[in-house]
């Protein structure tokens, strides 16, 4: 019998917990490619906000060309539905360059929208502003009950202190009439994709995001974030949230001391790697590598190209 060689996926996705290690070696996979990268965590999409999303320096980046980051101000909120319309442009024009995207970032959402078939719900003025000022008038926790009782499972997955996620999904339940998990993406790809799950054990993790926002706070994150407020960070409703950015924030506005921000990130951050490992270890695609610490990058890579690259 004659062996063959199994076609190489169009698309790389590099996956994971925050401080995980994600960036290098999607820079690493893109170089040994021949591929450019393209952005995948929804802070680093924001203009300026750079220490605080750990966003790789242009002499990190090694020469690789890197996609969708720094694409909207500050004062711009979020929207999954633009980026999987830029994302997938770039994902069509790199592949119609025979060269291979390699996406990178922990924001799951984002991931999902731009590699699976995945369709938003529109979007109804009367109805957000409405749901809006409720939320102004009782907080969050009382639409997340309200939530809760309509979409158990939307409830589930959305912090009861995320005001904006919990309108949005009230929003599109009221839209539709079906629940909001209807409308979130099944695991149906529209690129053939291989996705690589960068894996750290917890009590290092821990230790990489302490070391990770104390190194924030030596290379001028305040001074990044007071920067900012001048340009509308504040009145930003997704940027003003980002960890750090927001504790920080916080600290300006007397609401806590410097050392207290700092300790909050960290308490954050940890909490929130939580989440992303949950919410990827739930698609069973993902194929996971260890990386211990004092491992070497080289096997990581190499473990990484067996992957994308078999052969039969």
């Amino acid at each position: 019998m004659s062996s063959s060689r199994v076609p190489q996926p169009r698309v790389v996705s590099v996956v994971g917990a925050t401080a995980a290690g994600k960036s290098d070696l999607a820079v690493a996979i893109a170089t040994s490619l021949g591929g450019e990268v393209i952005n995948t965590d929804s802070m680093q999409l924001y203009r300026g906000m750079d220490i605080g999303t750990a966003k790789l320096t242009l002499d990190e980046r090694g020469g690789i060309p890197h996609h969708l980051l720094d694409i909207w101000d500050v004062t711009e909120a979020a929207s999954v539905a633009e980026y999987q319309r830029l994302a997938r442009a770039e994902i069509d024009r790199l592949l119609a360059d025979g060269r291979t995207p390699v996406l990178v970032g922990g924001s799951g959402l984002y991931v999902r929208a731009a590699i699976d078939e995945m369709e938003f719900p529109g979007t109804d003025p009367a109805v957000r502003a409405r749901l809006e000022d409720e939320l102004a008038e009782a907080g969050s926790g009382a639409l997340h009950l309200r939530l809760a009782a309509l979409d158990a499972a939307a409830a589930a997955a959305i912090l009861p202190s995320n005001g904006r996620r919990i309108v949005r999904a009230l929003e599109v339940i009221e839209i539709t009439g079906r629940p909001f998990t209807a409308s979130l993406p099944g695991n149906t790809a529209v690129y053939e994709t291989v996705q690589i799950g960068v894996q750290v054990p917890r009590p290092e993790l821990d230790e990489r995001i302490t070391l990770r926002v104390d190194r924030m706070w030596e290379a001028g994150l305040l001074d990044e974030v007071r920067a900012l407020e001048k340009l509308g960070l504040r009145e930003g409703r997704t940027a003003s949230r980002a960890l750090g950015y927001q504790q920080v924030l916080a600290h300006f506005a007397g609401e806590c001391g410097e050392e207290e921000a700092r300790v909050e990130t960290v308490r954050a951050t940890k909490r929130f790697a939580r989440r992303q490992e949950s919410w990827f270890r739930r698609d069973d695609r993902i194929h996971w590598l260890s990386r211990p610490a004092g491992a070497d990058p080289a096997e990581l890579l190499a473990r990484s190209l067996e992957l994308i690259r078999p052969q039969i």
